[in-house]
């Protein structure tokens, strides 16, 4: 709003030097007032005086103007500082009239004198609003980005918050203790300094924090650690010791600091220096967490997905006394979480939530909320005024799988071959023992894929054994597998297929040490450089002689996979034959269209 008024008056000033301008050069150079007058040697003047032909002269410095009785003008010059009566025109010859020669415009004057010393005062005054502007700016660079949370705001409490029952009872100590804390003075306890909220994306760490905020009824303070870090050593320090002299003036209060290890990584990496920017940022922290003067009544809470880079000191007791871990949701959370986000959107009667929710395991609660979203958006773009289970099917589908992509057309050959890799798929999935369900087969091309089998599990798990691993790498094999049974060769559509079978098998030989060969022994050690990024920074603990036998344990279990895969289509190729016959007919197939084929063949 402040600097609608700033813009008004340089409007203004500019419309006014315009002004100013094109009137003083109008009057200097614009066209003079024309008159009918004839341009005459001053002699024929001076004869039409004799002949008693003119009725008036009139004199403006050296121009004569002679007005003839018969109404014309003649007009003519005489030399400059020489009297009209040296012409022989004397007042008693004719009337006279002389202009005053120092009579003029004040527009030159003012264009010549006035005006440069306006604009140069007008030039002056800008350039001093400007570098105050950017002197305030410099004032405060160093100031903290800190927002006030819940100012004006709708609240967010931990009714708004579903499951996470274990992160939200450790959150109620906190909120307690800021509304009661005598209730633990008492007894000796001392409230934790800093809680770390550690979780993968989306699980819902900022919003417990806004929970938090909602329910303490203190001052909270919020901003991403990203806020801290400038181009210049020294301000993210100081805008550290504003925010928490700013917390401290408003104690009882909370600070909360979103991705923290923007600026909590590990220090003496080796690479930046010990005058790094970030690391003097977190000096700072460190400090102010549990230095000499610290608030025991400011609480500093944080929030990171990657707790593995953050630095020792930060995490020791006195800093962040207390780490809340936040798990994906469980069945039972993620149906609380779909209940929360559908609770004001028409849904009909006949939609089982339940189902979605088991449909829906390793999701987040942003997935979560995603999904309810995309399927309120598909019943609209359908014009249906409620939403049906159709429609979180579908939504599920294009947030799990990608969008349809129905536009992209196939040949017959390469339609034909989709089939037979999808129907692979699903075979073995259906065939071993340690799969997940099949739900769905399709050849309707969606995100990067032609095509996709979608496996259902039907409880969370936890712990993976090595017989569902192997299951899981056949059934990732499965469509290859397909195309060198019927085809005889394989296709470059099984390269993501391959990609994630090998990343199994690996983490299978050197993390949880299910190579009967190698033993039970985790292989490779990766520590990651702060400005390097993960892969750069590995470091094998092993040598060449295992790293060769690593690799052949790795083939040995793909190849061995596919053998699996190959042989499993061959005995029930009469069923794969069916299912891709009918996935070409109809591009989809549900699931129990799909058993139907296991149970006309028995």
């Amino acid at each position: 709003m402040a600097a609608q008024p700033r813009q008004r008056t340089r409007q203004i000033i500019f419309i006014i030097i315009i002004f100013l301008l094109g009137s003083g050069l109008y009057n200097l150079f614009g066209a003079p007032y024309k008159t009918d007058a004839k341009e005459v040697p001053l002699s024929e003047v001076t004869t039409a005086l004799d002949e008693s032909r003119v009725d008036k002269i009139e004199v403006d410095q050296d121009k004569v103007t002679a007005f003839l009785k018969d109404g014309s003008q003649l007009k003519s010059y005489k030399e400059a500082g020489v009297s009209i009566s040296e012409y022989g025109i004397t007042p008693e010859k004719v009337n006279i009239d002389v202009k005053n020669p120092n009579r003029g415009s004040i527009w030159p004057t003012l264009i010549s004198v006035i005006l440069p010393f306006i604009l140069l005062a007008i030039f002056i005054w800008l350039l001093m609003r400007q570098a105050q502007g950017a002197n305030m700016r410099a004032m405060s660079f160093g100031k903290s980005q800190a927002r006030l949370a819940n100012n004006g705001r709708k609240k967010v409490t931990f009714k708004d918050v579903a499951g996470l029952y274990e992160a939200k009872q450790e959150l109620v100590e906190i909120v307690d203790f800021l509304k009661n804390p005598e209730k633990y003075r008492r007894i000796g306890a001392e409230i934790p300094k800093g809680v770390l909220l550690i979780g993968a994306p989306g699980v819902g760490k900022t919003l417990l924090a806004k929970a938090v905020a909602g329910e303490a009824g203190v001052p909270f303070f919020s901003l991403s650690a990203s806020e801290f870090v400038e181009m210049f050593v020294g301000v993210g320090a100081a805008r550290v010791r504003d925010l928490f002299q700013k917390a401290k003036r408003n104690a009882p209060t909370v600070i909360f600091v979103d991705e923290l290890d923007a600026i909590g990584r590990q220090r003496g990496a080796g690479l930046g220096g010990s005058h790094d920017e970030r690391e003097q940022t977190l000096n700072q922290i460190l400090v102010e967490m549990d230095g000499f003067e610290t608030d025991t009544r400011v609480i500093i809470m944080a929030a990171t997905n990657r707790p593995d880079v953050l630095d020792p000191a930060l995490l020791r007791p006195g800093r962040f006394d207390r780490r809340v871990m936040l798990a994906m949701p469980d069945k039972k959370e993620r149906l609380e979480i779909l209940q929360l986000h559908a609770a004001n959107k028409p849904i009909e009667k006949s939609v089982e939530l339940e189902k979605v929710a088991g449909s829906t395991a390793g999701m987040s609660g942003a997935d979560l909320r995603n999904i309810v979203n995309e399927a309120a958006i598909l019943a609209a773009r359908d014009n249906n005024r409620t939403i049906s289970q159709g429609d979180f099917s579908r939504a599920m589908e294009k947030v799990l799988l990608g969008p349809e992509r129905r536009n992209r057309v196939l040949s017959p050959q390469e339609r034909q071959i989709t089939a037979y890799h999808e129907a692979g798929h699903a075979i073995i999935g259906k065939i071993l023992k340690h799969t997940d369900p099949v739900h769905k087969i399709s050849i309707v091309s969606r995100g990067m894929a032609l095509g996709y089998t979608w496996s259902v599990p039907e409880e969370d798990k936890y712990l993976l054994n090595r017989s569902q691993f192997e299951d899981s790498i056949a059934q990732l094999l499965g469509g290859r597998a397909a195309e060198i049974t019927i085809f005889g060769q394989a296709t470059t559509g099984a390269s993501n297929d391959l990609e994630h079978a090998t990343k199994i098998a690996r983490d299978m030989v050197k993390v949880y040490g299910m190579s009967a060969k190698l033993g039970p022994v985790k292989l490779g050690e990766k520590e990651e450089l702060v400005f390097l990024g993960r892969e750069l920074g590995e470091h094998k603990t092993y040598s060449e002689e295992v790293a060769k036998e690593i690799d052949e344990e790795i083939k040995r279990i793909i190849v061995e996979s596919e053998q699996r895969a190959i042989l499993t289509l061959k005995k029930y190729k009469i069923i794969l034959n069916r299912l891709a016959e009918l996935l070409i007919k109809q591009e989809i197939v549900e699931r129990a269209e799909f058993d139907a084929l296991f149970t006309k063949s028995n």
